[in-house]
């Protein structure tokens, strides 16, 4: 497994990624945003990020999180940091417990990047 270090997106002075539907990327914006959906392809982080995104209250705590899967401690936390590296979430210790929260920018940005311009969001369900 590759141990390079995630950039977080839109971190730059010229802003975020174009549309990736209106314009193609450049190369430095395809090799940034290819880290962010790197982080994404695993089912296990997929299922994290979904499990935080959707808390009440905006946070979980990890000891909520590992019951919910058939992985180790210290797998869990792989994928957390992983997550944390592409700047998809945050987190903070209280005492024992670590938890852990989105970061709606980075999931915002994504977003945007996979959004034809001019297009309203379809509704959920649709084709």
């Amino acid at each position: 497994m590759s141990k390079q270090e995630l950039v977080v997106l839109g971190q730059d002075e010229s802003g975020c990624c174009p549309t990736l539907l209106a314009a193609p990327l450049d190369e430095e914006q395809a090799v940034e945003l290819a880290k962010v959906f790197k982080a994404l392809g695993d089912p296990v982080r997929l299922r994290l990020l979904s499990m935080i995104a959707s808390r009440e209250g905006g946070e979980i705590c990890v000891c909520d999180l590992t019951p919910a899967f058939d992985l180790s401690q210290p797998t869990i936390s792989h994928h957390l940091k992983l997550l944390r590296q592409a700047g998809l979430i945050d987190c903070e210790r209280r005492g024992t417990w670590v938890y852990y929260w989105l970061l709606p920018g980075t999931v915002d940005k994504l977003a945007g990047v996979l959004t034809r311009p001019g297009q309203p969001a379809a509704p959920e369900g649709s084709p």
